[in-house]
């Protein structure tokens, strides 16, 4: 894997997506990913038994939706956190306190009495994923071998793996009961934390330490601004179908799993294989515009289409958001200056402000109006977020690896040779 710094400062990362580089990792790596595939099956978990929460405690939509817009919320906030502490008492350590949170109030939640409690003791969990999901990006890009492009794959990938497996975990114990999934939540991450403690020596601690504001001033650079308000947009899109579509869908646990783990399927499908090839081939800016505008086109045939047609575009959007996950992932890291944990902290103090304002926002404008327009106002997003790329696109080149010619591409197509 090569790498070449841009005129920007940013180092880009050409993909070897054939070679074994990114399965060749030490075990600290390896413990921290696992860890974070748990972290993010929590996201996906509840989407499978937010209508059986919903009977169970005798909630509406809008108010199991805060479900969602609790843990978000604080998970934003949090971000500015994040490097503080880290940056004070080491990735391991924050690691390890984020686990702690994370099982705690897993565990919390499944003893929960009404939705009020469940919505805050997922507040609680958002501060232990914050934690967890920030440091982790950092922990594994620094301990990986290969380069960034590997850390980055490997982090999407435990992404994938949590967001497909999330949904069958909820599906299988959420049958059982709505409170399963979450003490299943918070034994594995117990499993997690066993495992980064054996595994994960503590990473060398920044010669500078972080302040709460360093992540507010990262955002002052226009390449890493213009890749967080894309990214807000697109989030927005994001969690419209995490968490609105399971209560159009309306179906049983099981059958509202298997969608959703079809789409976790295309989601790290999309983000490990298919995301590198199309960069390399047509530039990453491209891809991420071209996907945030058939994504937004996915969204309105789901919004307006038939049961069978939501289906299929639930899980079509699956191979989208795998897109662009990679791709602001990488323009996250690569954009700035900042060290990549300051870095990622503000531009994830960003995005996951429209994480909690969707879920909350999607079940309102459907009572306000009717089933189709949070699915208009979610396209809307998308396009929006393609628009914010188009405009700002030369502040985020100096990230983004642009295409090679055509005669230059290992994958081109030999000319034709005259008769």
């Amino acid at each position: 894997m090569q790498q070449s710094r841009s005129s920007g400062g940013a180092v880009e990362d050409s993909f070897d997506t054939g070679g074994p580089g990114i399965l060749r990792q030490p075990g600290a790596v390896w413990a921290t990913a696992g860890a974070a595939v748990v972290a993010f099956m929590g996201i996906g978990l509840v989407d499978p038994i937010l209508p059986s929460i919903a009977r169970g405690l005798q909630a509406t939509p809008s108010q199991v939706s805060l479900l969602f817009t609790s843990y978000f919320l604080i998970t934003a906030v949090a971000m500015l956190l994040t490097g503080f502490v880290s940056s004070r008492i080491g990735g391991r350590r924050t690691l390890l306190a984020g686990l702690a949170l994370v099982v705690v109030f897993a565990a919390l939640s499944g003893t929960s009495t009404s939705v009020g409690e469940l919505v805050g003791f997922r507040a609680g969990w958002g501060l232990g994923n914050a934690l967890f999901v920030s440091t982790s990006l950092a922990v594994i890009v620094g301990a990986a071998s290969g380069g960034s492009a590997a850390a980055i794959l490997l982090y999407e990938s435990a992404l994938g793996l949590g967001m497909a497996c999330g949904p069958l975990l909820g599906a299988v114990l959420g049958d059982l009961n709505w409170r399963y999934p979450f003490f299943g939540t918070a034994a594995l991450m117990a499993v997690g934390f066993v495992a980064i403690t054996a595994f994960l020596k503590e990473q060398p601690r920044p010669a500078r330490r972080t302040s709460l504001l360093d992540p507010v001033r990262a955002l002052g650079h226009g390449g890493l601004a213009s890749a967080a308000a894309s990214a807000f947009f697109y989030n927005y899109a994001f969690f419209t179908v995490l968490a609105f579509t399971p209560f159009v869908l309306n179906m049983t646990p099981y059958g509202s799993g298997a969608v959703f783990c079809a789409w976790g399927v295309l989601l790290a499908v999309f983000s490990v294989l298919v995301a590198p090839r199309l960069q390399k081939r047509f530039g990453s800016l491209t891809v991420l515009g071209g996907s945030l505008v058939l994504f937004a086109a996915d969204l309105l045939v789901l919004g307006y289409g038939d049961r069978t047609t939501a289906i299929v575009c639930t899980v079509l959007s699956g191979a989208l958001i795998g897109l662009n996950n990679t791709v602001y992932t990488e323009l996250a890291l690569g954009v700035s200056d900042a060290p990549r944990p300051v870095a990622s902290a503000g531009y994830n103090f960003v995005r996951w402000f429209a994480a909690a304002a969707a879920p909350f926002l999607a079940p309102k404008i459907e009572e306000w109006t009717d089933i189709h327009m949070p699915f208009v106002v979610a396209a809307g997003a998308a396009v929006a977020g393609a628009a914010v790329v188009a405009v700002r696109r030369r502040s985020l080149s100096p990230a983004a690896e642009e295409p090679r010619p055509a005669h230059e591409r290992e994958d081109a197509v030999p000319a034709a040779q005259p008769a």
